[in-house]
């Protein structure tokens, strides 16, 4: 009797939110429409004030219980993202953008506007501010990521990150550090279903990597192996 009640809760959930069963299962996130704002790096806008955070999850083999958590919207213009992640040391030596930023301390999302075509947005932040943006041609697995043209104007990230507990520079002691970031749309071109509008649905996952105790990935929707495995994404839907 009680499995059968929880089935028809799951039943009536889905249909009063639009979504299915599976699409439950997988991980959805509802992005909030927002007004254009100023990026900070301290995520001290009212407009995050109309979302909740999202909490990423280390794998399971590793020892280190970070809390790391994650704000998402959307504007007219862009989407934005918040990371606030627990630390206790900065593993970033790197100083330039565009480098191997993934083998230190970085937060990293993925974007999937359409299922159908089979290229992404890759987008990764260290703590010393530091960026990759490339767009990544993923066939069977194979894939290879590719660095924006023109990339300048309206085409242009806007960033910024802060550190609480520590001092803001490479090998600081720190309680945690704090990833703020605008993706804009224009970069996003000539991908398909994009910009979004209220009801689209993008697949997309949510990352961050620290050092600490070595390699411990956290990740909103766990992948297989590498991040790069987009059958396993979450779906973002535009509200």
């Amino acid at each position: 009797m009680k499995r059968v009640v929880f089935i028809l809760l799951i039943l009536v959930i889905s249909a009063g939110t639009g979504l299915t069963g599976q699409e439950i299962s997988e991980g959805v996130i509802k992005v909030k429409k927002c007004n254009d704002f100023e990026v900070t790096g301290r995520g001290d806008s009212p407009e995050w004030e109309k979302t909740g955070w999202v909490f990423l999850t280390p794998r399971r083999e590793r020892p280190i219980t970070y809390e790391t958590k994650a704000k998402v919207l959307y504007s007219d213009t862009g989407i934005y993202f918040l990371f606030d992640n627990e630390d206790r040391i900065l593993t970033t030596t790197m100083t330039a953008d565009n480098l191997n930023l993934w083998e230190e301390d970085v937060v990293e999302v993925f974007l999937w506007p359409q299922e159908d075509f089979p290229v992404y947005f890759e987008y990764e932040l260290s703590p010393m501010n530091y960026e990759l943006a490339i767009l990544v041609p993923n066939y069977k697995g194979q894939f290879l990521g590719w660095l924006p043209w023109n990339y300048e104007g309206d085409r242009r990230t806007r960033r910024a990150t802060s550190v609480r507990g520590g001092e803001h520079k490479s090998g600081a002691k720190v309680e945690g550090w704090i990833a703020e970031f605008f993706i804009p749309y224009k970069l996003l071109e000539p991908l398909p279903n994009v910009p979004p509008k209220s009801g689209t649905r993008w697949r997309a996952n949510l990352y961050r990597i620290d050092y600490d105790q070595g390699m411990t990935p956290f990740l909103w929707q766990h992948t297989e192996g590498t991040f790069h495995d987009p059958e396993r994404f979450g779906t973002f839907i535009f509200e």
